[in-house]
């Protein structure tokens, strides 16, 4: 439980500090914070789960902390769902749509892009 929740305590930081770093640079409808974060978080998850299969470069104790603390604690899955219904109930209805597509779509593409980073280098031999 300690191990993840340190993982939990600086993904919670640094979802905080990069939705203030996306204030500052999109001050749009379109929530640039949570789809970074989310995109990020699958990026991440598929990195520390490819390194735990594949390699066995991560232990059990690497992917609670990285996984469900790190990865837990900084994705936000639930700001996600809200922002999407709040788009939506405000008339803008494309914006949600689209916000939903992207960060699915883009969610599972970053988590493909993990897995693909830590396949082992594909060798020849004549």
């Amino acid at each position: 439980m300690i191990i993840a929740g340190a993982g939990g305590f600086a993904g919670t930081c640094l979802r905080y500090l990069t939705g203030v770093l996306a204030k500052q640079w999109c001050s749009g409808a379109f929530p640039l914070g949570t789809f970074i974060v989310n995109a990020l978080g699958c990026l991440i998850i598929g990195i520390v789960y490819g390194l735990s299969e594949r390699s066995g470069a991560l232990n059990s104790n690497h992917v609670l902390l990285l996984a469900t603390g790190f990865c837990g604690g900084f994705t936000t899955f639930s700001a996600f769902a809200n922002e999407a219904w709040t788009l939506g109930t405000k008339g803008d209805m494309l914006m949600s749509v689209l916000y939903v597509a992207a960060s699915i779509v883009v969610g599972i593409v970053c988590v493909w892009a993990g897995r693909i980073i830590t396949e082992p280098a594909i060798t020849t031999s004549c």
